[in-house]
C-alpha cells in the first residue's frame, strides 16, 4: 500500500497477489537483479537491506518493506546482508488481473441480462454498463430506499439479502411484503423517469453488496427509456444498412484486391528479381525500410524488412502473423496499405503502401508544436483510421506520432500494426503492450482494455501535437506509468492549448474507458449521412470532429 503503482490494485487483487508470492532468501552479496537484464519478477524486501546501484554507482537503500521491481527495472541490487524477499512473476500477476477481472464481467453480466428491462440489449451495450457499475456496500439495518423518497438509482443485488416493506393502509407499521437476494434487482423505475420510491428497502445481512448504476450513466450508455425503446426497434434495420454500407465498399476492395492480386502475380516467383531498391527509407532495431519498386514499371513500394532473429528475440512472432492479418482486412484512405508479404534466410518481408512525406514525429519535432488547424487535421484522419478499425472490432493500441506517415497529398495515414489486435464488440483483451506515455490506465493495471484504450491515446495525441510534448513523462517506464495512473486532472496543461481542446482531451483520457469511448463517439453521431450542416453552437474542434 506504500507503494505509488501498487496501491492502485483493487483488495481483491492485492489479496490474491499476496497469497501467490513465496519467499527467498539471498546471501550476502548474492544479486537480485542485474543490471540490463529483463525484469521478470515483483519483490518485496521482508528483511536486511539491499543497495541500488547503477553503472557502478550507490543510488540508494532498500528498507524492509520496500516493493521494487513492479514492471521491469535496470537497476542493480547487490546485498549488504543476508536478505528475505517475497516475489511474485510476471505471468502470475497477469494471470490474477486477468481471471478476477473477467469473473466478475461475466457475473455482472450475467445479472444485468437477467433484468427483463435490459435483457434485450445487444452484448456490446451491456458490457459499456457493466463498465461503469459501482458497487455499494450494506449493513444490517440499514435503508437502502426510503418509501416516498425520489430516485435516480438502480441496484442489482451481489451479496447478501435485502427485505422489502410498504406502508398498508390501516397499519401504522410498514408490513413485509418479501425477501430477495443474490441476482434480484430492485429500482429500475429509476432508470426509465423520475422515480418515487413505492417501498423500503431494508439490508438483512450484513456486507450486502450492491451493483448500482444512477440513471445519468444509463442514458449516456443507452440513452433515455424512450430511446431505449427505438433503438431496439431499430437495431436489426441497422444491422442491414451496415450490410448495404459494406456493399457499397465493396467496389473500393475489389479494386484493392486487384491491385494486390497483380503484385502478387508479378512478384510470385522470383520477387527479388522484380523489385529494384531505390533507397532506405528508415533503420532501426527491427530491420529496416527500403523505397522499392517494380523493374519494368514506375509503380513504387515501402519493403519492410524485419529481422527473423529480432522477431524470435522479442517474442513477436504472434504480432507479425496478426499484423499481416489484419492489413489483410483493411481498406482505409487513413490506414496503410498492404500488397503481400515474402521471407528469405535471414528477414520477413512486408511490402507496402509508401509515404515518402515521412513520420508524422519529424515534421512535429522540426515545427516544435502545431497549430490548432494542423493538429484538428491530423486528429480528423487519425479518427477515420480508428472509425474504420473498430467498425471490424480491432483494437490498435500502439498511437504516437512516429506511427503516422504522410502521404504525397499531406494525409496522415496509420501504420505498423504489430500491437493490433481483433477482439470484436464488447469484448476485452489483457496484453501488456504499446508506448509508455501513451498506455491506458486500464492497461497498466491488466483490467482488461477495449477500444476505449485508442480513445485514450487520442486524447494523448492531440496534446502532443499541440505541446510537442506528451502530458506524462518520468525518467523511466514505471515513473510515466505512475503519473498516468493519477489521471490527466493531475496534469498541467499549457496555456496555448485552448479551452476546447483542453476540455476534449480531458474527456478523452477519463479514467472510466466506458466514458471517454462514449463521448468519442458522440462526436461522430453528430454528423449522420442526414446531417448537412453542424449545429450552431458546435465550433471549432466540436466541428471538426
Amino acid at each position: 500500500m506504500s507503494n505509488d503503482f501498487l496501491k492502485k490494485l483493487e483488495p481483491q487483487h492485492m489479496r490474491e497477489m499476496v497469497d501467490c508470492m513465496y519467499e527467498t532468501i539471498y546471501a550476502e552479496e548474492q544479486l537480485v537483479i542485474q543490471e540490463g537484464d529483463a525484469g521478470n519478477y515483483l519483490y518485496v524486501l521482508a528483511e536486511g537491506l539491499l543497495e541500488v546501484i547503477q553503472t557502478g554507482k550507490l543510488l540508494g537503500r532498500m528498507h524492509p518493506g520496500t516493493a521494487f521491481g513492479e514492471l521491469a527495472i535496470l537497476y542493480n541490487c547487490k546485498r549488504t546482508a543476508t536478505s528475505h524477499i517475497w516475489a511474485l512473476d510476471r505471468q502470475t500477476f497477469q494471470t490474477i488481473m486477468m481471471q478476477t477481472t473477467q469473473a466478475t464481467h461475466e457475473e455482472y453480466f450475467s445479472f444485468l441480462r437477467s433484468v427483463s428491462l435490459l435483457h434485450e440489449l445487444p452484448e456490446e451495450k451491456l458490457s459499456k454498463i457493466v463498465d461503469c457499475l459501482e458497487v455499494d456496500y450494506f449493513e444490517k439495518g440499514e435503508y437502502i430506499i426510503r418509501e416516498g423518497e425520489e430516485g435516480n438509482t438502480f441496484f442489482i443485488i451481489s451479496k447478501g439479502e435485502v427485505i422489502v416493506t410498504q406502508k398498508t393502509e390501516g397499519l401504522a407499521e410498514p408490513q413485509k411484503i418479501k425477501t430477495l437476494g443474490v441476482g434480484d434487482y430492485f429500482g429500475e423505475k429509476a432508470l426509465i423517469s423520475e422515480d418515487v420510491r413505492s417501498a423500503n428497502i431494508i439490508c438483512n445481512e450484513n456486507d450486502t453488496q450492491c451493483l448500482v448504476v444512477d440513471r445519468e450513466n444509463f442514458n449516456q450508455m443507452v440513452g433515455t427509456y424512450e430511446e431505449l425503446q427505438a433503438y431496439l426497434k431499430d437495431y436489426v434495420r441497422e444491422l442491414s444498412i451496415s450490410d448495404e454500407r459494406r456493399n457499397v465498399d465493396s467496389a473500393e476492395v475489389q479494386e484493392l484486391q486487384r491491385l494486390r492480386d497483380r503484385v502478387a502475380l508479378l512478384l510470385e516467383h522470383q520477387p527479388f528479381q522484380e523489385l529494384e531498391v531505390i533507397a532506405t527509407l528508415g533503420v532501426g532495431g527491427f530491420g529496416r525500410v527500403e523505397l522499392v519498386k517494380l523493374k519494368d514499371e514506375d509503380t513504387t513500394f515501402a519493403l519492410k524488412c524485419i529481422k527473423k532473429k529480432h522477431i524470435v528475440d522479442t517474442r513477436q512472432q504472434e504480432h507479425v502473423y496478426s499484423e499481416k492479418n489484419i492489413l489483410q482486412q483493411t481498406n482505409s484512405t487513413f490506414i496503410i496499405r498492404f500488397f503481400r508479404t515474402f521471407r528469405d534466410n535471414k528477414f520477413v518481408y512486408l511490402l507496402l503502401e509508401v509515404c515518402l512525406g515521412g513520420e508524422l514525429w519529424t515534421v512535429l519535432r522540426d515545427m516544435s508544436y502545431f497549430d490548432d488547424l494542423t493538429a484538428r487535421f491530423c486528429t480528423g484522419c487519425v479518427l477515420e483510421a480508428f472509425d474504420h478499425l473498430h467498425a471490424l472490432g480491432v483494437i490498435y493500441r500502439d498511437l504516437k506520432p512516429e506511427n503516422l506517415l504522410l502521404d504525397s497529398q499531406g494525409y496522415v495515414k496509420m501504420t505498423d500494426f504489430g500491437f493490433a489486435k481483433k477482439i470484436g464488440a464488447g469484448k476485452k483483451t489483457w496484453t501488456f503492450c504499446g508506448t509508455p506515455e501513451y498506455v491506458a490506465p486500464e492497461v497498466i493495471m491488466n483490467k482488461g482494455h477495449d477500444f476505449g484504450a485508442d480513445c485514450w491515446s487520442t486524447g494523448i495525441l492531440i496534446f502532443e501535437l499541440l505541446t510537442g510534448n506528451p502530458p506524462f513523462s518520468g525518467s523511466d517506464p514505471i515513473k510515466i506509468y505512475t503519473t498516468v495512473l493519477h489521471g490527466i486532472e493531475k496534469v498541467d496543461f499549457p496555456k496555448r492549448i485552448g479551452k476546447r481542446p483542453d476540455d476534449l482531451i480531458r474527456r478523452l483520457c477519463r479514467l472510466n474507458p466506458a466514458d471517454r469511448f462514449l463521448f468519442l463517439f458522440d462526436y461522430f453521431d453528430i454528423f449522420s449521412p442526414d446531417t448537412e450542416e453542424p449545429p450552431d453552437e458546435i465550433s471549432g474542434w466540436d466541428k471538426d470532429f
